[in-house]
């Protein structure tokens, strides 16, 4: 009852403009404020706070400097197993596994397209339709950097404008096609195991998305797909480099070829990881 309140309410709020006023609270400079938001927030959730490079709170300039937060040198060791694929965030696994003709499995009875999800990118969806997927839900608590899961290379960047329902369980079990009706970041890669892609998945409260190279994206619920500028981006991304990051909480969803990737067996719905940790493998790439 409580999980169809909470969505039925998602439905009537005005979900950009309370997001517009989370943005502008996060980025408060005021010592007095910030800290008190810091503090009350790392309360609340029981943040991991002993992995944190700054001082808390005094050394983040605003709530939204502590919640992007980097950690720690070595706090998350990336897996160097030949072949593996590590998960690109800390935080819970909402589904994994097959793409059936590009179908994705978003909660038990909702599916939604691949073609959807990656909106222009058809012939991208085409190469992808028979692959593999993995879905990671970050909640408040969580560290919030993206890293990339494989080694490869960015192609491609599009912003897809769309709305800001909550990307929770709860959420996700009553919101038909939530993630390919929220807005969203869709990289592109081009690796030794073939076409690949991470998603960013904008949410309520989602202030931005930010990358190492295109800068912040603010939200915006109408428009056309927007294609990142890649002049900045590296050559190539090593697995365990940072892509990027959510200006509070969300999802991402990596998207695999056909024959690329084996998830190992533990990774189900509900299941905690951590980034850098291995989720799956390559059958192609020898150990």
């Amino acid at each position: 009852m409580r999980a169809r309140l909470f969505v039925f309410l998602q439905y009537v709020l005005p979900r950009f403009w309370l997001t517009a006023i989370v943005y502008r609270l996060a980025r408060i400079r005021t010592p007095a404020i910030k800290d008190a938001l810091i503090t009350r927030f790392v309360s609340f959730y029981d943040v991991e706070i002993e992995e944190v490079e700054r001082e808390i709170p005094a050394g983040f300039d605003s709530f939204n400097d502590f919640f992007i937060r980097k950690l720690e040198d070595n706090a998350r060791p990336i897996d160097a197993q030949a072949g593996s694929i590590v998960s690109p965030v800390d935080g819970t696994v909402s589904r994994s596994g097959r793409m059936l003709a590009g179908s994705i499995m978003q909660a038990k009875g909702i599916d939604y397209t691949l073609e959807d999800l990656l909106a222009t990118d058809l012939e991208q969806a085409a190469a992808l339709a028979d692959g593999s997927f993995a879905t990671i839900y970050l909640a408040p608590y969580n560290y919030h950097r993206v890293h990339a899961p494989f080694d490869g290379k960015v192609i491609a960047a599009r912003y897809v404008p769309g709305d800001l329902f909550s990307v929770n369980a709860a959420t996700a079990a009553y919101v038909p096609g939530l993630f390919r009706r929220n807005e969203r970041l869709v990289l592109h890669f081009e690796t030794l195991l073939g076409p690949a892609a991470l998603i960013f998945v904008g949410a309520l409260n989602v202030g931005s998305i930010s990358t190492r190279w295109s800068g912040q994206i603010r939200p915006r619920k109408n428009g056309v797909v927007e294609t990142i500028n890649l002049s900045n981006a590296p050559d190539t991304i090593k697995k365990g480099d940072l892509l990027g990051w959510f200006n509070m909480g969300s999802t991402v969803i990596i998207l695999m070829p056909e024959h690329a990737c084996e998830w190992h067996d533990d990774l189900e719905p509900g299941k905690t990881v951590r980034m850098g940790e291995s989720i799956g493998k390559s059958p192609g790439i020898a150990a």
